[in-house]
């Protein structure tokens, strides 16, 4: 029973890492400074390595991993995607917001559900989403083009 309760806790949070792929899809369609949108890349292929992870853990313990944010992730994705401003230093607010929000429902997603394996798993990835948060920082205050 312990099983099906962190099965659904990591699935919960793989829907969360979907909506975030979508998120960034969507800022790199946008952004037009180069430097910046290098950086935002980057940041999209870890969250899609962080993914894959999660759903690996997820057929370890026996489950089947979801394969997309949901009805409702994918709604608000497409409705957050026509509130992205043309400006870098928009999209990058956004992405903070973005990050920021995730870190938090992960930290309450996972909260209790989790094995030890599991837990360091949500430890390791949630210090890689935090290192994501300082890139963006550093990126907001660097003057950036278009």
């Amino acid at each position: 029973m312990v099983e099906k309760a962190e099965i659904h806790a990591l699935n919960e949070w793989l829907k969360g890492q979907y909506m975030g792929l979508h998120a960034y899809d969507h800022f790199i369609e946008k952004l037009k400074d180069e430097s910046v949108k290098h950086e935002f890349q980057r940041i999209h292929q870890e969250l899609k390595e962080q993914a894959g992870e999660i759903a690996d853990r997820i057929r370890q313990l026996g489950g089947e991993p979801v394969t997309s944010e949901g009805i409702l992730g994918a709604v608000q994705s497409y409705i957050a995607s026509w509130r992205v401003a043309p400006r870098s230093d928009e999209i990058i607010k956004k992405a903070l917001e973005g990050e920021q929000l995730g870190i938090e429902m992960t930290e309450k997603t996972v909260r209790g559900e989790l094995s030890a394996s599991s837990l360091a798993l949500a430890r390791r990835i949630l210090d890689e989403d935090r290192r994501h948060v300082e890139t963006l920082q550093r990126l907001l205050i660097q003057p950036v083009g278009g």
